[in-house]
């Protein structure tokens, strides 16, 4: 896995280079080492660009036994009880308008765990502030991923120890 510091306030905090799934479960292993209750992660990109890949590897990187994670698409949004940590894992893709989401409870998500959500753009530019974004994007390679990380507020500190 490739990482690279971005130096303009614009640029994403980290940009990563993934030459395949277990590099994307790598990331989301150190990942999931730094959440904190009430964390929110943006998932953005194509059909198939890694995000639910990203989904899975992050919840079983959690204390708890392995799961079965599936893309939520015809759900919406599955719950992943782990040890200490409750992860609401949203697939926001069949949402018309922004105001669907609300019953889907996205608050409660940030209340009692960390709630990950593919398709984010979906909630019209309502994601919670302090909200880590991972935008990935198709490699070089059929097997291979980008991903620009970028989150203020409490992810700064906890992005450059991932950078390390």
């Amino acid at each position: 896995m490739h990482m690279t510091a971005a130096r303009a306030e614009a640029a994403p905090a980290l940009s990563l280079d993934l030459p395949d799934e277990a590099a994307t479960a790598a990331l989301a292993g150190r990942l999931a080492a730094l959440v904190r209750r009430g964390d929110v992660l943006a998932l953005q990109g194509d059909h198939c660009s890694g995000k639910t890949a990203f989904a899975r590897a992050f919840v079983n990187a959690l204390p708890g036994a392995p799961e079965e994670v599936p893309s939520p698409t015809f759900t919406l949004v599955q719950t992943y009880p782990r040890e200490g940590l409750e992860v609401w894992h949203f697939d926001l893709y069949r949402l018309e308008r922004p105001e669907e989401a609300a019953e889907l409870g996205l608050e409660e998500a940030q209340a009692e765990g960390v709630a990950l959500i593919e398709w984010p753009e979906r909630l019209g530019g309502a994601l919670p502030r302090g909200t880590l974004t991972l935008a990935f994007s198709y490699g070089e390679t059929p097997e291979s991923r980008r991903v620009e990380i970028s989150g203020g507020g409490a992810w700064a500190d906890r992005l450059r120890a991932l950078a390390r």
